[in-house]
């Protein structure tokens, strides 16, 4: 990756697509060939899966986005509660809801910020922001290791939901298990959906998805309710040393991080949108991510702070592995976290084959076929599935993946290239919330992933590897 052939922006004059003005040639010679290639552009876009539709709806974008952002996050917020306590709990979770719906506005205010362009894909953006070569080298390493990351742990959290099925309903009548087993079940799934041309096309996966996030957070904060707090409850901090302490508070801050993950695809979503100069595509963009956002906070609160108040620091990784009972209602939640899980890999998977079948087509010029899709997306699912059985540590995973990938991509990422393409005044009220902003992603990416990197270390020693 490094060139401009390799990720092409795409950034046609808007007429070559919604209608808007043309641009005007030189010569007619450089007219003629200009449109040649923009032909030849527009047949391998309407192949590509982010500019292959452009018909969606707001409330597509409102969907999306809760899938995107509500995800297996949510079930780890308690434990993080209990790492991080309450004062820094509720204060780090509060800021980060509020940072996060900043830097999406953002996001989708640079979508079109360019008359006659639009930056449908996150390194596109980027591009425009630190040059060609450099936009490059600084969002798609990141872009990658989160959207790949976010499907690695949704393999582990869709084969551990299984898994979790599994022993609740048969009891002591099944014949036990592996992990293992149960995290190539659920990639069995993705061998098949893994092949919707693109985000239309996932839409009701999507939606489906979006309503089993909301459905297993009310079920998970509403079983704990029922339950009530436990005896001895305990909201002190569980490691019995200062070092692990640290530690801990270290990865539930990436834990944290990972839960605000959504903004690695809110270029690609918006790209969905129909976009006119009377009525460009951040209207209906934004209105969604609005009504995504209140649906976050309905999910994320209660989860955490009822959970947290209800177990203390002996709330589980994941609270729906502290809720036993009754065994009806965990097994339903656990089944709307499978649907949840694989509507949200879909969704982190789709601008993956895009990148990935963008070089193929452009760079190396593979034909656009069903064949190279087939093989490409099979791949990708087979890798993930392989990474997930390695490393099957949920709460570990979480910690290192949230600090390391996503704080840069959604805290403070869009801040830097608002500051390079707005250039607001030098300590006006934007240039200090974005450094703000700034300040506290690179604490967060800088420091989450050592506690995360610990517990996966931990995890491993009493872990036997493909077993």
């Amino acid at each position: 990756m490094g060139t401009k052939d390799e990720f092409p922006t795409n950034q046609e004059p808007i007429a070559s697509r919604d209608g808007g003005e043309k641009s005007a040639f030189s010569t007619t010679a450089d007219a003629k060939q200009v449109d040649e290639r923009t032909a030849e552009q527009k047949a391998i876009d309407d192949w590509l899966p982010i500019t292959s539709s452009r018909n969606a709806k707001w409330w597509y974008s409102a969907f999306h986005n809760v899938t995107a952002m509500v995800g297996a996050g949510v079930l780890s917020l308690p434990s993080a509660m209990a790492n991080l306590g309450w004062g820094p709990g509720v204060t780090i979770l509060v800021l980060s809801w509020i940072i996060t719906l900043y830097t999406l506005w953002q996001m989708v205010e640079m979508h079109e910020m360019v008359p006659g362009k639009r930056f449908d894909r996150y390194h596109e953006l980027g591009q425009h922001a630190f040059g060609e070569k450099l936009g490059l080298y600084i969002v798609v390493p990141q872009q990658l290791i989160c959207e790949v990351g976010v499907d690695i742990v949704y393999m582990v959290t869709g084969g551990k939901s299984l898994q979790k099925i599994h022993d609740l309903v048969c009891k002591d009548n099944c014949k036990s298990m592996k992990t293992t087993y149960f995290i190539m079940i659920f990639a069995s799934v993705h061998f098949v959906l893994a092949h919707l041309p693109n985000f239309n096309a996932i839409s009701g996966i999507s939606l489906a998805a979006a309503v089993m996030s909301l459905s297993y957070s009310t079920i998970a904060w509403g079983a704990a309710v029922k339950k009530g707090v436990q005896e001895d409850v305990d909201y002190g901090y569980k490691a019995t040393t200062t070092p692990g302490t640290v530690f801990n508070f270290l990865s539930a801050l990436g834990d944290v991080a990972f839960a605000y993950a959504g903004h690695n695809v809110v270029l690609e979503i918006q790209a969905t949108i129909p976009s006119t100069p009377e009525k460009p595509s951040k209207g209906p963009m934004w209105k969604g991510v609005l009504v995504a956002y209140f649906v976050v906070g309905l999910c994320y609160f209660p989860v955490a702070f009822v959970g947290y108040y209800m177990f203390g620091n002996e709330v589980a990784d994941n609270i729906l592995i502290s809720l036993n009972k009754p065994t009806w209602l965990i097994v339903t939640a656990n089944m709307f976290v499978v649907i949840h899980v694989i509507g949200s890999y879909q969704l982190f998977a789709m601008p993956v084959f895009d990148m990935i079948e963008t070089v193929m087509v452009k760079k190396w010029h593979f034909k656009p076929t069903g064949l190279l899709r087939f093989v490409v997306r099979n791949t990708y699912v087979a890798f993930t599935m392989f990474v997930a059985i390695t490393f099957p540590f949920f709460g570990g995973l979480l910690g290192f993946f949230g600090g390391f990938a996503f704080a840069p991509t959604t805290y403070f990422l869009p801040c830097i290239m608002w500051l390079a393409i707005k250039k607001p005044k030098m300590f006006s009220l934007s240039w200090i919330i974005n450094w703000i902003c700034i300040i506290l992603g690179l604490l967060l990416m800088l420091l989450s992933p050592i506690g995360g990197f610990r517990s996966i270390l931990l995890n491993a020693k009493n872990y036997g590897f493909y077993t």
